[in-house]
């Protein structure tokens, strides 16, 4: 019984451990996405769709190369181009949760609460925050399930 009980515990050390990696990959990834949407808005003068759209693309790849090098090693026992493939997946459709937690938010609770240029980066944190969960657990059960 004690056996069981340690075996259990060290899984749900392993786990907490990769999910907080996951996190600080997560971080990285968000001032990618940062830096790219704000430069992209407030330098080139893009729109929030099409900026967030390509911010969002830049932290997933960040996000692949560090979550491959760092927080799922052993996936690199994987072919490259499967691995990617499902990343990607996954992340397409936590693009899509970005984009419409990040454009409502945005219209609806923070742009006419404050009336400062950079209100639409408070959407973005929103956005960044509901899609952690997502591409965590999705990513944990699809494309790192056999690790």
């Amino acid at each position: 019984m004690l056996t069981k009980i340690n075996a259990l515990v060290a899984t749900h050390h392993i786990e907490l451990t990769r999910f907080l990696k996951f996190a600080v990959v997560g971080a990285i990834g968000a001032v990618v996405d940062f830096s790219v949407l704000n430069i992209l808005i407030l330098g080139v003068g893009w729109g929030k769709f099409i900026s967030n759209l390509v911010s969002v693309c830049s932290a997933i790849i960040s996000n692949f190369t560090w979550n491959r090098l760092w927080t799922f090693p052993e996936s690199r026992d994987h072919a490259l181009h499967i691995s990617f493939g499902k990343f990607l997946l996954v992340n397409l459709i936590g693009l899509g949760i970005n984009q419409v937690v990040f454009l409502s938010t945005d219209a609806f609770v923070f742009g006419p609460r404050f009336d400062h240029p950079l209100d639409y980066n408070l959407a973005k944190a929103a956005a960044i925050f509901v899609v952690l969960f997502w591409n965590f657990g999705a990513n944990r059960l699809y494309t790192y399930r056999d690790i």
